[in-house]
């Protein structure tokens, strides 16, 4: 069965549309999202346009700062100051990746915590390993999401995650390895150094696989009846595609899907749950700021 991306992110928007009318009914201004894009990469402003336009369907407001490829990492830090102290701004992403010559993890320490929307910065990211309130990386929350809404049992469940990233594959395994639902499953974190791979794969219930190799996890690999997350998506050329380019994900779906209880297709998958999941974090961080503006109002 399709794990369907696109219908859960649509059931999710039209909440966080319904949120926002009750907000600006409250006397309230919508949220707003500002995203950063440097330079001019197809995939960032593909992702980049599809949050804008995400935006203003559901009645949030969006900025869309534009730099480019050559914008010295001072400049960057210096856009991203001016958004840290708009108190009209209320979340700020920084699309990655960034060019070689900016140091990623000084832009992505540099956003304020209360509007890291996509839950980068280091505290943030130390209160989700505290089990701690905190805006929790979109990719992880969107999959949580998804298995919520299916229903997917994970209590107790064997759960191997491929990839050890800071924004996918490491929050992942703490998220479901949490005394929660979903979660409460034991874990298995593997990486480029893994060894036997396919023997870890094979033991699970779900497999989440987030490596960035176009068709890497083949049928061979997998469980009979496991539940398969493919985060990956790969532009790979396509002479017979009018856009000459195909989408592939990190699992070659044609072959896994019969062996699987529940996948996620590529695209109209996880994609799509990522970008609702940092909807959602934007709408928190406008709560977030009404609630302290009133605390403030009531201390005065």
């Amino acid at each position: 069965m399709l794990l369907d991306g696109k219908k859960i992110s649509d059931e999710v928007k039209a909440e966080l549309a319904e949120d926002v009318r009750q907000l600006v009914a409250n006397g309230h201004r919508p949220p707003h999202l500002a995203a950063i894009l440097v330079g001019s990469d197809g995939a960032s402003e593909t992702y980049v346009a599809s949050k804008v336009k995400s935006c203003e369907k559901i009645g949030y407001s969006s900025t869309l700062v534009r730099l480019s490829e050559n914008v010295t990492e001072q400049e960057l830090l210096k856009e991203i100051d001016a958004i840290n102290n708009n108190a009209e701004i209320d979340g700020l992403i920084v699309q990655l990746p960034l060019p070689k010559h900016i140091n990623e993890q000084r832009v992505t320490e540099r956003v304020v915590p209360e509007k890291d929307v996509d839950g980068f910065n280091p505290i943030n990211v130390g209160k989700l390993v505290l089990g701690l309130p905190t805006f929790v990386s979109a990719t992880p929350m969107g999959i949580i999401e998804l298995l919520k809404r299916y229903n997917i049992e994970t209590s107790g469940k064997h759960c191997v995650v491929i990839g050890r990233s800071n924004i996918v594959g490491t929050p992942m395994a703490n998220l479901l390895s949490r005394n929660s639902n979903p979660g409460n499953c034991t874990v298995t974190l593997c990486h480029s150094r893994t060894k036997n791979l396919e023997a870890f794969t094979k033991q699970a219930d779900i497999l989440i696989v987030a490596l960035g190799k176009a068709e890497f996890v083949t049928a061979n690999m997998v469980k009979e009846g496991a539940v398969v997350i493919d985060v990956g998506i790969t532009r790979v050329e396509d002479s017979t595609n009018s856009r000459g380019y195909v989408l592939k994900g990190d699992v070659k779906f044609d072959e896994v899907e019969s062996k699987c209880s529940y996948i996620t297709p590529v695209p109209g998958g996880v994609g799509r749950m990522t970008i609702a999941a940092l909807l959602q974090n934007t709408l928190l961080a406008r709560k977030n700021r009404v609630t302290h503006i009133k605390y403030q109002n009531h201390v005065s």
